[in-house]
């Protein structure tokens, strides 16, 4: 049995921790997948480098409302995937034989394998070539272990071929029509992707609006948007699948009575689930919250000397998230007796569909919920100098903040370049800058789209 000093499990964020502070001490890494963890590999940085080349594909169709006439000749699917894998593999390859092989690394033993706890920092590390369980121990254990998607028990579903996020992106053809299940944000930006390049994509989400999550006005919207673009069946539940000539065909219970669903291929994306059964936290003496490792603010886990971080602890399954608690537990792990907490205060979220959506702080709904008194300002992209350059017709912004001080509560976007035009609201509210003092104390671009969001600040009624 080997012992260390430090083990992290999990290559995404909590690969980051490592640097030359750690040289003195014994190291291990346990990673049961690809280095590089979900963002990496198969979340953020290749969804987005499709929804770009969305984007680019989705141009020409929008073109005639400015004049231009354009159409799509042709979406070379292979040639999209291997420059995007491309680029990701070689790094996800490299992160492997840089701990594997490089000097500054002397210090550090790396197990592919599953781990599994089996008793207090006492681990049991199945290799992933089948070889014999290896046994290792621990002073201090870091869970950065991540998630995977969730995948219903559906009847049927052992007898047809499915798809998730994980496996989506590597497809060898575009099919030409996609089911997808589920309505949050990876379905909402697969869908984005595949109606792009072409797909016909019908989206089947349990409840009567998209993106419930976001608030209730950019939801509305959203799905209005939605339902244009893709068959939107709203109010249904997956009840079954079976083989179908076409593909896959997806039985439906709704609010109109039973309905059934075809396409040639079906997308699983009704979330994703932290990796903690797979670890059996429980024997390291872990406690876990809703399926999550319970954490502290200082991101330690029930267990003494064991942290946590990323998706496998966080509601907020955001790569920004995770690199903050990476840095949180880098630090409390070099400086036992001084730690700091993590800050969770302003967590920005964005959807990278058409039109994008970004996020900040509470919803209207929540204030309601919460008793908050608050005032709403809120602009038009048609109404600014961009927004009729781009005929932009439903993207709007919308600020909430304290009716008393101009405190911003929350602001929510929905239309192009969301997530860039939403970080003046994260930098004012993470600093403190009420509403008054971000309108008019310095300079917005003209004309420009942030202009969107001085607006809607400057259309709050405050005192």
């Amino acid at each position: 049995m080997q012992h260390f000093d430090l083990v992290i499990i999990g290559t995404g964020s909590g690969n980051s921790i490592l640097d030359q502070r750690f040289a003195g001490m014994k190291v291990a890494i346990v990673e049961k997948g690809t280095f590089g963890g979900t963002c990496l590999n198969v979340g953020c940085i290749p969804t987005k480098m499709f929804v770009h080349t969305a984007d680019v594909a989705s141009t020409a169709a929008n073109g005639h409302r400015l004049g231009v006439d354009a159409e799509l000749s042709g979406v070379r699917w292979a040639d999209v995937r291997d420059r995007i894998f491309g680029r990701i593999d070689p790094i996800a390859e490299g992160g492997r034989t840089y701990r594997i092989e490089h000097p500054d690394n002397a210090n550090v033993t790396v197990f592919e394998g599953t781990a599994r706890f089996t008793g207090l920092r006492r681990l049991e590390v199945t290799p992933n070539d089948g070889g014999s369980p290896q046994q290792i121990t621990a002073e201090r254990i870091v869970l950065a272990a991540g998630s995977r998607p969730i995948v219903p028990d559906l009847p049927g579903l052992d007898q047809v071929a499915y798809h998730t996020s994980d496996t989506i992106m590597r497809l060898d053809k575009l099919p030409d029509s996609v089911v997808i299940l589920g309505s949050g944000f990876i379905a909402a930006e697969f869908a984005h992707i595949m109606s792009s390049f072409g797909v016909e994509v019908t989206m089947v989400a349990r409840t009567n609006r998209i993106l419930r999550d976001q608030d209730g006005a950019i939801s509305e919207r959203i799905t209005q948007i939605a339902a244009r673009k893709w068959d939107l069946r709203l109010e249904s539940h997956a009840q079954a699948v079976r083989p179908s000539e076409n593909g896959v065909a997806v039985e439906l219970s709704t609010a109109r009575g039973p309905e059934t669903v075809e396409a040639g291929l079906l997308l699983i994306a009704v979330g994703r689930k932290p990796n903690t059964d797979l670890l059996d936290v429980a024997a390291g003496g872990i406690k876990t919250v809703d399926g999550r490792v319970w954490v502290d603010d200082y991101q330690r886990t029930s267990a003494d000397g064991v942290y946590a971080l990323g998706d496998i602890s966080s509601p907020d399954q955001l790569k920004h998230v995770a690199n903050h608690e990476a840095r949180v537990v880098q630090h409390n792990l070099l400086h036992p007796d001084d730690p700091i907490a993590a800050n969770h205060a302003h967590i920005p979220k964005a959807v990278f569909t058409s039109p994008q959506i970004a996020s900040v702080g509470r919803t209207e709904e929540q204030l309601k919920a919460e008793g908050v008194p608050y005032v709403v300002g809120t602009q038009a992209y048609a109404d600014i100098a961009y927004g009729w350059a781009m005929e932009d017709t439903t993207g709007f912004a919308k600020v909430l903040a304290d009716p008393e001080s101009g405190r911003l509560l929350g602001v929510h976007i929905i239309g192009p370049q969301a997530p860039t035009v939403i970080q003046p609201a994260i930098q004012a509210m993470s600093f403190g800058l009420d509403a008054k003092r971000m309108a008019r104390g310095q300079y917005w671009i003209h004309p420009a789209m942030p202009e969107v969001l001085e607006n809607a600040l400057l259309n709050l009624p405050l005192k």
